[in-house]
């Protein structure tokens, strides 16, 4: 009992005051510091200088070795929701295979370059967490566009992400034929009717905040 009237708010010492004002500020604050790190995304800008796609064809006497090059990518993940969004393109017209017999009725008749110049693919699912920082092994999920027609892909990929650059490698198979290209298989010359690819990639700064953009 306090004999002077007062009560026991005011005779609360400074200290525990400022402990009950700073618990307050840290309870407001929470829900904006999950917002914040559930809106961090890393944003892979792919250049053509940076992406090396290779292909492998195989056929009954050697193996065939090409390239294609990229257009242009870019591919947005959020750390928080695991949603994945972009595209990269991929100039058809760039095929090469060192050989320019192979390579022009690969193009006139295989690919139709001329008709169908970009192959698409478009992310939108991933199956596993990149971690905003180190290496991560996931499976990404999108739709693959090719010879004018959709189709479902998914593809292992391994992503290192670091302060100030990421690199990110895949190898995945194309069924070409199955796809309904044509096979360019001769009476003498027999491949194979899936095309391996093999991608490396690598950019600068992959992190950014939701709010920047």
């Amino acid at each position: 009992m306090f004999l002077d009237g007062r009560s026991t708010c005011s005779t609360a010492s400074p200290a525990r005051l400022l402990l009950l004002i700073l618990a307050g500020l840290l309870l407001c604050l929470c829900p904006s510091i999950t917002a914040r790190a559930q809106s961090q995304e890393l944003t892979l800008q792919f250049a053509p200088s940076g992406t090396a796609i290779d292909f492998t064809l195989g056929d009954i006497l050697h193996t065939i070795h090409g390239s294609f090059k990229l257009k242009r990518g870019d591919v947005e993940y959020n750390l928080g929701t695991a949603a994945v969004s972009g595209a990269l393109v991929v100039d058809t017209t760039s095929g090469q295979s060192g050989n320019r017999s192979r390579d022009r009725k690969m193009h006139r008749e295989i690919l139709e370059s001329g008709r169908y110049p970009e192959i698409i693919f478009r992310p939108d699912r991933v199956d596993g967490k990149v971690a905003p920082a180190g290496p991560s092994t996931v499976q990404v999920h999108g739709i693959f566009s090719l010879h004018g027609a959709d189709h479902e892909l998914t593809m292992p990929i391994r992503v290192q992400v670091f302060q100030d650059h990421w690199i990110a490698d895949t190898h995945f198979t194309v069924p070409y034929v199955k796809w309904g290209l044509k096979n360019p298989s001769t009476f003498v010359l027999r491949v194979s009717e899936s095309v391996e690819i093999d991608v490396h990639a690598t950019g600068q700064r992959p992190l950014a905040s939701g709010g920047a953009h």
